[in-house]
């Protein structure tokens, strides 16, 4: 589809459709009873390649990755979906498919695919304006996974997809261990066992399954080493997985979890208030996440995925929702899901003088230090502050290992004098004296001494916060601030006497600083609407003396 320009809104350059034409062209299905027949993408592979191939408006000819608006992408479905011949396919186009930005056509040029000695005798004529493209002059391209039966998902599916088709005559080289590409570049499999590979100029990683890649599997090394390949060449990469699970700090959970704007993220979810141990739910969440695979000409069974769902289920519920359900979710003692806090989101102006309460947690070297507020109708958000309008967010690694205390000082006198804050519930430890001269300064009633180690008033805190987040006729609504999301998710109940629980970290970096703070703030709100804080002032009587 030619780009017509940019005052049609929503339209972009990309290289996408291009490639997408030329795997349709170039490759076929690998395997099962339509094998050797051309591959043909879903809807879904071609959104996806349009928006992974998407060009920067001032692209410009000679630019590699520094062309396109993303520097990596990633792909999240459920097992069974098509991930492996999908990345095969992708695989192709980068080892001699046109993948590099080659200038704006002015109309009349074409794609001969005889130019790159290539004799299937395909040509695509650009029209004026549309994006051109060229091969990589020398692709590495290295396909990687937490083992070698990993590697072989994509593996066994490149090669027949080269040997059963129009590319056996290009590519005549696909080995056991490695295949050879016609214009001296080459296609590695890699493990952390592939210790010598790494380092490397690559051009293209497919990264599959990246939610297995943790820091104990040495995974996570081998990512980083590669994603510094790609920067030193002006290559890119793509993700494709099942959901994680998101206790295990995973590659594939920082990606999506990164503030990064040059990432492409696609992760198909359903409704997360469809429970998946409902098997009618279950049905309508296999549809949507399976998607075109599952569709008219789809080649999966959703009854057979029901089946396996179902059996998994019995034994373990989290591992059935992530593998077929799409779903991020950890095993038993997740304490509040982070897709269902994501439904409450909603962008809210609060006007200065607003009278709001506050939640504060503070630490010094390690965990976050954060400030929350919630109006008194039920509305949570990160206030910001200064000039630059920074969240009231204060990460120890961004300030030279120490939270900078007079900074956060600075920020809360900014937001006490901005808003009428009634009641604020401040964490001690670690901020005593800060407290004391807050406690001071703002009143006692403004700056109360909150201990989050008290087993029974923490428990019943967490308690009320999930419990007006979940229930369907709730009024709570947040602000959606990707820090406070992030520490939600990673909240886990661990076990007091008495049926009770305490919040602690799904792993050592995986920090809830800020899910302390909104079960704070929200504390706060509920005991200054039970105080009548929130009912109007009453007026003082007048009275009027007629002379």
């Amino acid at each position: 589809m030619p780009w017509r320009g940019p005052e049609y809104r929503g339209e972009f350059p990309s290289l996408g459709w291009l490639v997408g034409e030329w795997i349709e062209q170039h490759c076929v299905i690998p395997d099962g009873d339509r094998a050797g027949l051309p591959y043909k993408l879903t809807d879904e592979m071609w959104t996806f390649l349009v928006r992974h191939y998407r060009l920067r408006l001032g692209a410009e000819f000679g630019q590699r990755a520094a062309a396109f608006v993303y520097r990596r992408s990633q792909l999240v479905r459920p097992q069974k979906w098509g991930k492996g011949p999908f990345s095969a396919a992708m695989i192709c186009a980068e080892g001699v498919g046109p993948v590099l930005f080659a200038g704006w056509a002015e109309g009349g040029e074409v794609y001969d695919c005889r130019d790159y000695d290539c004799g299937c005798g395909w040509v695509w004529e650009y029209e004026p304006g549309e994006p051109m493209g060229r091969p990589w002059p020398t692709p590495l391209i290295q396909i990687t996974a937490n083992s070698e039966d990993q590697t072989a998902n994509i593996y066994s599916a490149l090669t027949p997809m080269i040997e059963m088709g129009p590319l056996a005559e290009l590519i005549t080289d696909t080995g056991e261990t490695r295949i050879n590409l016609p214009n001296g570049g080459r296609i590695d499999p890699v493990t952390s066992r592939a210790r010598s590979r790494l380092g490397q100029r690559v051009t293209f990683v497919p990264w599959d399954e990246s939610g297995l890649y943790t820091v104990g599997s040495g995974m996570m090394a081998v990512a980083d080493t590669q994603r510094r390949g790609l920067a030193g060449m002006g290559g890119r990469g793509v993700e494709t997985t099942n959901a994680w699970d998101p206790s295990e700090d995973s590659f594939a959970q920082r990606t999506a979890e990164s503030r990064a704007k040059d990432i492409y993220r696609d992760h198909k979810l359903a409704d997360p208030r469809l429970q998946y141990k409902l098997k009618a739910d279950r049905r309508k969440i296999h549809k949507i996440v399976y998607g075109d695979s599952a569709g008219r000409g789809g080649w999966v069974d959703l009854d057979a995925i029901e089946g396996e769902a179902a059996e998994l289920i019995e034994k373990d519920q989290a591992q059935a929702e992530r593998f077929f359900g799409n779903r991020v979710v950890s095993g038993t003692g997740t304490w509040l899901e982070k897709a269902i806090w994501d439904l409450r989101e909603e962008r809210r102006v609060v006007e200065d003088g607003t009278p709001v309460v506050l939640g504060f947690d503070g630490s010094d070297v390690d965990d976050w230090t954060g400030i929350r507020l919630e109006t008194l109708d039920g509305y949570q958000f990160t206030p910001t502050y200064g000039p630059d309008q920074l969240p009231t967010i204060w990460n120890p690694a961004d300030y030279e290992d120490q939270v900078p205390r007079l900074e956060v000082a600075a920020a809360l006198d900014e937001v006490m004098n901005r808003f009428d804050v009634v009641r604020g519930y401040f964490d001690p430890p670690y901020w005593e004296t800060e407290v004391d001269a807050w406690a001071e300064k703002y009143g006692e009633k403004r700056v109360v001494r909150w201990y989050t180690q008290r087993t029974v008033q923490m428990h019943s805190a967490a308690e009320r916060l999930l419990t007006d987040v979940t229930k369907r006729d709730t009024t709570f609504v947040h602000d959606g601030c990707p820090t406070t999301s992030s520490h939600i998710g990673n909240a886990r109940k661990s076990a007091r006497p008495a049926n009770r629980y305490v919040l602690k970290k799904a792993s050592v970096n995986q920090k809830i600083d800020l899910a302390v703070v909104s079960i704070l703030a929200h504390e706060a709100a509920g005991d200054a609407v039970a105080a009548g804080l929130a009912r109007p002032k009453k007026q003082r009587s007048k009275m009027i003396v007629m002379r």
